[in-house]
């Protein structure tokens, strides 16, 4: 029997992925309420998100196509500890935030990497943005100072949850440089899962020198974070994201914010005002038009 045409095997791999971006983001979206929900300090659910994700991540990393674990030499090591270091920091950050801001707040403004790569391509790479990643940087700039300001307005500790989240987004696009470098020379779930092995050693010390509890005493939460967020969430995006365009990307993560926004609103009280409304808006307009894809070279 004849192996189908190399199209052929694509369209069959791909047949699922926009039903997996959709699950993926949807799994992504209840993050945040699980670390609220931890009886663990912040860093510390981070950490067994990391650590309980493991072993699933080297058993999937077995599978698929392209280099595995097996190809891994001192170089690609290294990448992998610098991404893994990238993504603890963006992860603690991340979760000291979702405890200071609203849920809202801190799944848009982590999606903060969406803007900072087109600015990395332009200040390192020297890359000239087209005129809807200017407009995309100016409509996030703007959203991100509405719900900021309003957010300095309704208490200092929600304006330091906002920081703290913008801080995420900018460790998290190091996190997206590095594992781009990464993927060229090793297939998807081996890079996640030696990414995710090396930021759960990056966690421990600081989850371990953390004020606040570090044993959990419900497991569900943090078992939540490990194989929703982590392994579920993280891996059917890494699989999804081959098959799809960027603006297909893009729509479907903006599940995220919409399904944080209402656990805000139902299990916080965490209801929106107009400034946030605006300011959302702004934000999700500008992640559509970041991801769109640019238009095509005359030898693309």
């Amino acid at each position: 029997m004849t192996a189908p045409p190399a199209n052929t095997q694509a369209v069959h791999q791909g047949r699922y992925a926009f039903a997996a971006m959709v699950a993926g983001s949807v799994c992504l979206a209840f993050g945040p309420w699980l670390v609220r929900l931890a009886d663990v300090a912040p860093v510390a659910s981070a950490w067994w998100r990391m650590l309980l994700a493991v072993p699933a991540l080297l058993l999937l990393a077995g599978f698929g196509q392209g280099p595995g674990l097996g190809a891994t030499n001192r170089a690609l090591c290294g990448l992998a500890a610098l991404a893994g270091l990238f993504f603890a920091a963006d992860l603690a950050v991340w979760h000291l935030g979702i405890m200071r801001t609203t849920l809202a707040n801190a799944t848009l403004l982590a999606n903060g990497a969406t803007f900072l790569l087109p600015l990395y391509g332009l200040v390192v790479l020297r890359q000239k943005p087209g005129p809807a990643s200017l407009l995309a940087l100016a409509l996030a700039a703007a959203g991100m100072a509405l719900l900021v300001g309003r957010s300095a307005d309704v208490s200092p500790r929600h304006l330091t949850g906002d920081l703290l989240c913008l801080a995420a987004a900018v460790f998290y696009t190091g996190y997206l440089i590095v594992m781009d470098r990464l993927r060229r020379s090793m297939a998807p779930m081996p890079s996640l899962a030696l990414a995710t092995l090396f930021g759960a050693a990056v966690l421990l010390p600081m989850a371990l020198l953390e004020p606040g509890a570090f044993w959990p005493q419900d497991w569900t939460p943090v078992l939540g974070l490990a194989i929703g967020s982590q392994v579920i969430g993280q891996g059917l995006i890494v699989y999804a994201v081959r098959h799809l365009s960027a603006l297909v990307v893009g729509l479907t993560l903006l599940v995220q914010p919409a399904i944080s926004a209402t656990i805000g609103a139902l299990r916080f009280a965490e209801m929106p005002g107009p400034h946030e409304l605006a300011g959302a808006a702004l934000v999700v307009a500008a992640l559509v038009l970041a991801r769109l894809p640019g238009p095509k070279t005359p030898n693309s």
